[in-house]
């Protein structure tokens, strides 16, 4: 117990308390394990993609999980496309990576997509250009979106199923 009674004496300050650490924590778990599980199920080779997806978009809200989705599976389509077609024709030169975030950027304006899409594109460009690999860039993008899909909608569905609970203003949840 000692152990939580530190937990809870170090979250004081951002208002949360012994049952709502366990809580967040127990649900953020929950959504990690399941975003492997569906992953390896699909047999993607970079499976731990989906979780770490999951554990970045975990929201409070259903609107904000929504919101932020949204952009990132935008930006991570955008990306792998962008990446597989630079990979494809031009290899993984440095240069060439330059110009794939910069064109990155434009494509992502001309969509009416945020900044948050931009960074998330940005990643997968990079994953499926620089990266090193033996095979062709096409199903490396297709692996990298769809593991990120598949986190992104495990963190929608677990906010769905189990919503957190908003903190009250009291500092008590």
């Amino acid at each position: 117990m000692s152990i939580l009674n530190d937990v809870v004496i170090a979250n004081k300050e951002v208002g949360w308390t012994g049952w709502t650490v366990l809580v967040h924590s127990g649900r953020t778990a929950v959504a990690a394990v399941a975003a492997v599980v569906v992953a390896h199920l699909f047999q993607l080779p970079e499976a731990y993609w989906a979780p770490i997806t999951t554990l970045v978009i975990t929201q409070s809200s259903l609107g904000a999980a929504l919101t932020i989705s949204w952009q990132r599976f935008v930006g991570t389509a955008l990306g792998a496309l962008v990446g597989a077609i630079a990979a494809s024709y031009f290899g993984p030169h440095l240069l060439v990576f330059g110009i794939g975030v910069f064109i990155l950027g434009l494509l992502c304006a001309l969509v009416r997509s945020d900044r948050t899409a931009y960074r998330f594109g940005a990643v997968a460009l990079a994953i499926v250009l620089l990266i090193p690999r033996a095979g062709p860039a096409w199903p490396i993008a297709f692996h990298r979106f769809a593991e990120v899909s598949i986190g992104i909608a495990v963190a929608l569905i677990l906010t769905v199923v189990w919503p957190e609970r908003e903190i009250a203003a009291s500092g008590k949840g």
